[in-house]
């Protein structure tokens, strides 16, 4: 077997071992039974609870919950413009970095506060390291603000009638301290020792093999790329991200990367599985997934290692596949393979420039974020599926001529309503984006690096990556303009809190309703059968919505190579 696939296979097959007894760690978490690490974090937990006069044990309705998570990510991004628009008279900045212009700051903040962390600026060069801190602060927080608003849906469903779902606060620092940062430091210290710097001094001069002398930059690197994937957040402390040698030194570095990324989501899954003590629909939920995840995945690695036809008729060696935009440590397959991952779960990091992949490898990349619930980012990935788990349910129940129900909760009009709502909002949010940038060329063309079909994956690619809270870009695309910074700005607020609003606001109406207890007649959630009626549901909404589109992109650009 290549070697190169079986290291693809050892990181897939790895994460998942991890994620089960992970998951059930997780749900211990979120059901306030012990664990090893309260000792640790117990008396720092007391110490934030006595000084923010928080009472973590005071019981909340769903929308106090998300009153509270509006509230405090508003505090967040407040502090966060003051900080970026003042880094440069700020400390810690040996390199002179200067402050951020208004739009690019008020796009960088709402971007790590939504857990998206697209990046119109470098990082070595567009962010003091206080300004590295704050964002990596950031990463954090988000990240547990969607697990915190995923416990909602955990609580709903574990109850047969609740009107109080747990308090947001206590879930949300336990996914901080509990979760996230464990798994955080420990990735951390395994990049240090391959080679990631961590120091507070400035840039650093080398002498190259040519006997040049040149600067390099350095920083805490090494505490800020951890997170960045385990929190599926994905933004680079350096411009070119985990493609950059200190972010990323080795194959070593880069499985462990991949394996931070892909932890939490999947083991989100087994925790809702573990804690409404329904273990066999959190394996439906993941078997759909992972088919999904697959058929894009397979694809991108064979385009990737068979390398571009155009190139091969000019009488170059392929042999290595399609190697423009890669790092030759890392490898096609490798790659290809991260392309999928970070896609997929809304991590936006990359190892190579996607701008570079083969037309039909990036075609799958936008649909990994167009569909946006395979797997997706910690906690919201699965309030993102859970929408499509009640179309499912609805069209189902249609069909057999009963009234739809999910795990004993009868869907009724008012929730139906909210999951159309929330399901469309999305192709929306990028379709509406990607016309308006290309019906206003005054203010989109001297952005765009490439004509024609790939100028619009360009722009299709930014939108969607922004609708997706993926971060990541075809970067061909000068982004760093008022028109991009804005508008962009503007689908990272409506993507985020809405299609976190929507879920919980459905499983908060269905957790106040009577519990009906399962008889002959009703429809078994948990079985092959249901995972394939979910994966249809996913498949045609996302075919009507985005084939068209797609089809003068990607695909024209393919037809065009031969």
């Amino acid at each position: 077997m290549n070697t190169e696939i079986l290291g693809i296979i050892v990181m897939f097959t790895l994460s998942i071992l991890l994620a089960i007894p992970f998951g059930k760690y997780n749900a211990k978490v979120y059901g306030g039974e012990k664990t090893l690490l309260d000792p640790i974090f117990d008396p720092i937990e007391r110490i934030f609870y006595k000084i923010s006069g928080i009472n973590p044990q005071s019981e909340m309705n769903w929308k106090q919950q998300m009153v509270a998570m509006i509230t405090i990510n508003m505090v967040w991004f407040l502090l966060g413009m003051v900080v970026l628009m003042n880094q440069g008279s700020l400390p810690l900045n040996p390199d002179k970095n200067p402050s951020m212009s208004a739009d690019l700051a008020f796009n960088t903040v709402i971007s790590f506060v939504v857990n998206c962390n697209l990046q119109h600026y470098s990082g070595e060069s567009g962010l003091s390291y206080l300004g590295q801190y704050w964002l990596m602060f950031l990463q954090f927080v988000s990240a547990g603000t969607g697990m915190a608003a995923a416990v909602v849906l955990f609580r709903a469903f574990r109850d047969k009638a609740a009107d109080t779902l747990g308090n947001f606060y206590n879930n949300f620092v336990k996914s901080c301290t509990r979760i996230l940062l464990p798994i955080s430091f420990v990735v951390a210290i395994i990049l240090a020792f391959e080679g990631t710097p961590m120091t507070f001094e400035g840039k650093d001069t080398i002498t190259t093999l040519q006997g040049d002398s040149v600067e390099v930059s350095r920083g805490p690197a090494a505490a800020f790329v951890p997170i960045k994937h385990v929190g599926t957040n994905g933004g680079g402390f350096f411009g070119v991200n985990s493609a950059h040698p200190f972010e990323n030194p080795s194959y070593l570095s880069n499985m462990v990367e991949m394996v931070a990324q892909l932890i939490v989501p999947l083991a989100m899954i087994f925790a809702f599985g573990y804690f409404i003590r329904r273990r066999k629909l959190s394996w439906m939920i993941f078997g759909v997934m992972t088919v999904a995840f697959l058929m894009l995945t397979i694809p991108n690695i064979n385009m990737e290692m068979n390398g571009n036809p155009t190139i091969a008729t000019m009488g170059i060696d392929n042999s290595l596949g399609a190697m423009e935009g890669k790092e030759i440590r890392l490898g096609a397959a490798a790659s290809g393979f991260w392309s999928v991952v970070t896609t997929v779960i809304s991590t936006g990091s990359v190892n190579s420039m996607h701008d570079s992949s083969m037309a039909l490898s990036g075609m799958n990349e936008l649909l990994a974020m167009m569909i946006n619930a395979f797997y997706g980012g910690v906690g919201v990935g699965l309030l993102n599926f859970f929408i499509f788990i009640i179309l499912a349910v609805f069209i189902s129940g249609l069909m057999v001529g009963r009234t739809p129900e999910f795990l004993g909760k009868k869907v009724e009009a008012r929730e139906m309503k909210i999951a159309m709502i929330i399901a469309l909002l999305h192709p929306f949010l990028i379709l509406a984006g990607t016309a308006l940038a290309a019906a206003l060329p005054q203010y989109t063309a001297d952005s765009l690096n490439n004509p024609g079909f790939h100028g619009l994956s360009e722009m299709l690619y930014e939108y969607t990556s922004s609708s997706a809270n993926n971060g990541s870009g075809f970067e061909g695309l000068g982004d760093n303009t008022p028109w991009w910074n804005i508008s962009t700005g503007f689908v990272l607020i409506l993507s985020r809190f809405l299609p976190i609003i929507g879920p919980v606001a459905i499983a908060g109406l269905l957790a106040q309703k009577k519990f009906v207890p399962e008889g002959d007649g009703t429809l078994k959630t948990d079985t092959a059968t249901f995972g394939l009626m979910v994966f249809a549901v996913i498949a045609i909404v996302a075919a009507l919505a985005f084939f068209p589109v797609l089809a003068l992109g990607p695909i024209a650009e393919y037809f065009s190579l031969y």
